[in-house]
């Protein structure tokens, strides 16, 4: 069987622990009819997300997922090699390759992989490797033209960190001798070196309390809007992720994750990225929202440390909200708060409250308290970064701002 357009190759991670090729019909004719190394390295791909999903969060399992996925597809269609054979070379062969994918690889909306059917999975015909999409503004209007996909630099730059990784653990698993990843990443011609004025994707404060005056309205008015106003609440002022705050396999968020310490500060217990536990300050600010949200489960006062009653309930059913039903909370408040502002200030105001996505919440936290001259350490161990270097990528916007005041003011004559 000539495999002339690209399959999906793995499934979510649970489903690849249980993981049996006659489940999988079309891809066991794929494998059966082809080269022997085909299903050699699907298996070292296996392996390999096997160990990332063992190991790492949700998130990252399915950015691994997608660029193994590629890179094999690529190697069994188009270059029809071995990957412990490629070299340099034929990795920028395969970056220009990412630059500009043919258009029958490129979808337009996001898909699920397989598809069940009669007790076996097949291939989704609606799901492609890249996928290129109307800009969240634009939606009703805009005209998708697959011709113009083009990755972002960090796109890129996340390709060959998963391509350099995957590399890696396969010469750990002795499969291949070298990493033709590592020395093709500084080649890659597609890289630019930039030293641009970057514009962090944040609200600006009055776009942020028209969100926030929105979601206090929507919740008097209606007390299942509780959950919303709590959500939007917590991920500007706690910078949170918004997995944070969602139902995990390994975790579930619950309200005795809120504590106190002996001189009554109040702290949340968080379970990050790289499976690392922090605890974040939370603001005396914060606590009016926090309570009146448990009120409104039938919840009194503040939390305790061994209460074990769910952070953000599901509407219907046990457990916990998952990060899809999170982001659709938040953007009901979006979208209520944009027609709001649009109606008071105008679209041009509005507009970024179009675009938003339930992370800039995180980035207009962390930014305004920057601007208010909080200490950056401190601001970084509440987001959790590694170290304080990924927090100046924010800190340096509110330089930037200065740095555009004190310009404005140069003479022409």
């Amino acid at each position: 069987m000539m495999l002339n357009k690209p399959v999906p190759l793995y499934p979510p991670y649970l489903d690849l622990c249980d993981f049996d090729l006659e489940d999988y019909p079309e891809l066991d004719k794929i494998f059966s009819t082809n080269e022997t190394w085909w299903l050699e390295q699907f298996n070292w791909g296996k392996l390999f997300l096997t160990y990332i999903g063992r190991n790492k969060s949700a998130h990252t399992y399915d950015r691994f997922r997608n660029d193994v996925e590629r890179f094999l597809l690529w190697s069994f269609i188009e270059k029809q090699k071995p990957i412990d054979q490629l070299r340099k070379s034929d990795l920028l062969e395969y970056a220009d390759f990412c630059w500009q994918p043919p258009v029958t690889w490129i979808g337009t909306s996001n898909q699920e992989r397989f598809k069940l059917s009669n007790g076996y999975s097949s291939a989704n015909e609606h799901w492609f490797p890249y996928k290129i999409q109307a800009p969240k503004s634009q939606k009703s209007q805009y005209v998708v033209d697959k011709k113009k996909y083009r990755p972002s630099q960090q796109t890129l730059s996340s390709m060959f960190t998963a391509i350099i990784v995957f590399y890696n653990y396969l010469m750990a698993e002795d499969f291949c001798i070298g990493n033709p990843a590592q020395i093709a990443k500084k080649d890659c011609r597609h890289f630019i070196i930039d030293s641009q004025v970057k514009e962090i994707k944040r609200l600006t404060a009055s776009q942020w309390q028209y969100v926030l005056d929105t979601a206090v309205e929507m919740a008097d008015e209606n007390p299942i809007f509780e959950r919303n106003l709590f959500v939007i609440a917590s991920l500007k002022t706690l910078f949170l992720r918004i997995s944070e705050l969602s139902e995990r396999p390994n975790w579930s968020p619950t309200m005795g994750h809120f504590w106190q310490d002996d001189d009554e500060n109040w702290w949340l217990k968080v379970f990050g990225k790289s499976r690392k536990l922090r605890d974040i300050t939370v603001p005396v600010d914060f606590l009016p929202f926090l309570e009146r949200y448990r009120n409104s489960r039938g919840l009194l006062g503040l939390p305790s440390s061994n209460e074990n009653a769910i952070l953000v309930e599901k509407v219907r059913g046990q457990g916990g909200m998952t990060s899809r039903h999170l982001r659709r909370l938040v953007q009901n408040v979006f979208d209520q708060a944009h027609e709001n502002m649009r109606i008071s200030e105008g679209a041009n105001k509005a507009l970024k409250l179009k675009e938003a996505t339930a992370h800039w919440l995180r980035h207009t936290g962390a930014s305004m308290e920057i601007e208010r001259g909080r200490p950056l350490k401190d601001i970084s161990e509440d987001l959790g970064h590694a170290s304080m270097a990924t927090t100046d990528t924010v800190y340096v916007q509110s330089e930037n701002k200065k740095r555009a005041e004190s310009g404005k003011k140069r003479k022409v004559d």
